[in-house]
């Protein structure tokens, strides 16, 4: 059992006593109660009046001729009769002892007796108290004398009252903990011992030059004397940027252990609360703990929920939400500034922060994690394949060239699919088909092999596919082909064609991207020349061909309007997909010619690719018959098919002399994969 089993099973045994020991103290005050109940009105079942008790022993002493000795006497608000047995005890103001009850039978027989109990408050101390023993001693019935204590009526009371005040105090403390309704004012920040934090710089791989950066703060906190003698100071705070899952979190943890200092984690959302000055005050909580423990660290994970821009609230300056964000710019660098704490955040949208909160002397540093290349990938397989079972031929490296643009979550991801994968087909270890079969699922989706399509409809799917293929092959500034095929895969995939790039990349041109759109509606124009009919299966290549082109003339100045861009945008770097707050800054007539460019880039696109298909139908023909019968194609078999069907020169169709780059079987460096699919 590891570091991280053994603290969450002790969260869940320390739950489970917090939960025990509620329900213990609910049954205890439930019996105290119900005891105390039974000592105040089981004892004494039956008030009598000082004249009817009077009466009763009177009529006990002296029965009239045929009196069985019952007399009637009202206690509360029924009659019953009644008959004295045994002695009297007389105390201070109150007369007790037992009498027989005549209870009537239900059936109509003859009245049985019941053995119960009784008191007689006095009516006066004194008075009644002679007048009482007169008549006792006249009855001839024993009686003692045992003054009760002054305390003795007033146990039962103090006994409930004590429970009922301890059963208060006891819930409005647990309210009054971390997560409840009533701790409005308390933060909600977890402190982590040290035994509790397990990771180290060792376990973080891949992202080497962050880790260099945040290095520094832990030997800041571990010798701070020699950063302080040349007149250094420590960083205020650290923001670590990225996409997700590239191992932010982690990176925090990471320093927290290293550091050997107490370590408060929150997310930013945990300051955020519907009433007006609740996130402030747990600011101001959180800090105030965090001086007491100080030198400390204090994680916020997820910033852009706490420090939004402030001024873009429709409700105005005085939001919940803006006034917890000013706490925080007070308690990181105001007029009292705290020494010793050094505040990690984390976020994927930077560009949403405000600016008061990344000036220097708050977040001094700006950490990017970023996805990692083929070096880091290979770092972090390493890290998840420890507990792993590997077959021999597996070489991390080769796992680390066909996932491109995974971050460490993702590996990790790939990595638990293939062992998955291998333990469903009764393998003693992790082969490399495992790994390729894991990247295949997480970017194409599961696979679906018991959907079945008609004849048709797979004819058809098949000859997308193979247009997607072919113009792929054939032009010379796009990835190569790694597999095709018609096998159902993710929500609505009937079909997808996976590109493989040859190298890590951070730019594109103009012709990649005219390419890459040309790859998009290569599937349309398949059916197109072959049915002579489009289905609704390019909605999704449609759509993208489309963004691309719009983003070449909005974004990138790619097209005969200019090098002008049009769009003004706080998309994030890090969100694929994001395109919240886009500003246009420009008239309808240019937004009319926006439309008739992007079109201009698709019908061109659409020409070019017609050229291509209508000169190596052939081949299309050929790579759809053999996707038919064999439902898959990889690289080879693509490679023999075309140039089978293709004799003459590997040059690009309609291209003139440009000849198509050879297909590199061996790639090393990939940096992102490229499925077109039909859906």
């Amino acid at each position: 059992m590891n570091q991280d089993q053994r603290h969450n099973r002790k969260s869940q045994e320390t739950k489970g006593n917090g939960m025990n020991v509620i329900l213990y103290g609910i049954a205890i005050v439930l019996g105290v109660t119900f005891f105390s109940m039974y000592v105040m009105g089981g004892l004494v079942q039956y008030v009598f009046n000082y004249p009817d008790l009077v009466k009763l022993i009177e009529a006990e002493a002296s029965p009239e001729d045929g009196d069985d000795g019952y007399v009637d006497v009202k206690s509360g608000d029924k009659s019953a009769k009644y008959r004295r047995l045994g002695d009297v005890a007389i105390g201070q103001n109150i007369v007790t002892g037992t009498v027989f009850r005549q209870t009537p039978s239900s059936k109509g027989g003859s009245p049985s007796e019941t053995r119960v109990s009784f008191r007689c408050y006095l009516l006066d101390n004194e008075q009644s108290h002679d007048q009482l023993v007169q008549v006792l001693k006249k009855s001839g019935i024993n009686y003692t004398f045992t003054p009760p204590s002054v305390w003795a009526p007033w146990i039962p009371m103090l006994v409930i009252s004590s429970v009922i005040l301890a059963g208060f105090f006891f819930a409005m403390r647990r309210l009054g903990g971390a997560g409840s309704p009533m701790a409005f004012g308390r933060s909600r920040g977890r402190l982590y011992a040290q035994e509790d934090l397990a990771i180290t710089f060792d376990d973080v791989a891949g992202i080497d030059e962050a880790l260099d950066e945040v290095k520094e703060i832990v030997e800041f906190l571990k010798s701070p004397e020699k950063y302080q003698r040349l007149g250094g100071r420590i960083p205020k705070g650290v923001l670590l940027v990225g996409p997700p899952g590239t191992g932010k979190t982690l990176l925090a943890k990471a320093i927290a252990g290293e550091a050997g200092v107490p370590f408060f984690s929150l997310s930013g959302s945990d300051f955020v609360e519907m009433f007006v000055g609740v996130g402030a005050a747990r600011v101001r909580d959180m800090f105030q703990q965090a001086v007491s423990k100080a030198p400390c660290i204090i994680f916020i994970d997820e910033l852009d929920a706490l420090g939004k821009t402030r001024g873009t609230s429709l409700v105005g300056g005085h939001d919940e939400r803006e006034q917890t964000l000013n706490a925080l710019l007070v308690e990181m660098d105001g007029f009292d500034s705290n020494n010793g704490v050094i505040v990690t955040a984390a976020t994927n949208r930077p560009e949403m922060l405000d600016q008061a909160l990344l000036r220097p002397g708050r977040f001094d540093r700006q950490v990017l994690v970023d996805r990692p290349d083929v070096k880091g990938r290979e770092d972090i397989l390493k890290v998840h394949v420890k507990n792993v079972k590997l077959d021999p031929s597996v070489n991390l490296k080769d796992v680390a060239s066909i996932s491109p643009g995974f971050a460490g979550a993702d590996l990790s991801n790939l990595v638990n699919e293939a062992a998955l994968l291998a333990a469903r087909k009764n393998r003693n270890s992790v082969s490399m088909d495992e790994f390729n079969e894991g990247v295949e699922r997480v970017t194409a989706g599961l696979e679906k092999k018991n959907r079945i399509m008609n004849e048709e409809e797979k004819r058809r799917v098949a000859y997308h596919e193979s247009g997607h293929a072919l113009v792929a092959y054939s032009l010379p500034n796009t990835d190569p082909v790694h597999k095709v095929s018609i096998i159902p895969r993710g929500l609505a995939a009937l079909g997808y064609m996976l590109q493989r790039p040859e190298g890590d990349r951070y730019l594109m041109t103009q012709t990649e991207l005219e390419s890459r759109i040309q790859v998009l509606l290569a599937g349309t124009m398949a059916e197109e020349i072959i049915f002579q009919d489009i289905s609704t299966g390019a909605q999704n290549d449609l759509e993208r061909a489309t963004e691309i082109a719009r983003s070449m003339v909005m974004d990138y100045g790619m097209s005969q309007l200019g090098r002008v861009t049009f769009r003004e945008s706080t998309r994030s770097p890090f969100l694929a997909g994001t395109r919240e707050d886009v500003t246009h800054s420009h008239s309808e007539e240019t937004a009319r010619e926006i439309d008739r460019e992007v079109h201009r880039i698709i019908h061109q696109a659409l020409e070019q690719v017609r050229d291509i298909l209508e000169q190596r139908k052939s081949a299309l023909i050929a790579l759809a018959k053999e996707l038919i019968e064999f439902e898959s194609i990889d690289a080879q078999e693509l490679r023999r098919i075309v140039d089978d069907n293709s004799p003459g020169p590997h040059v690009v169709p309609g291209t003139g002399d440009t000849k198509k780059r050879a297909l590199n079987s061996d790639q090393n460096d990939l940096n992102d994969h490229e499925s077109t699919s039909i859906r």
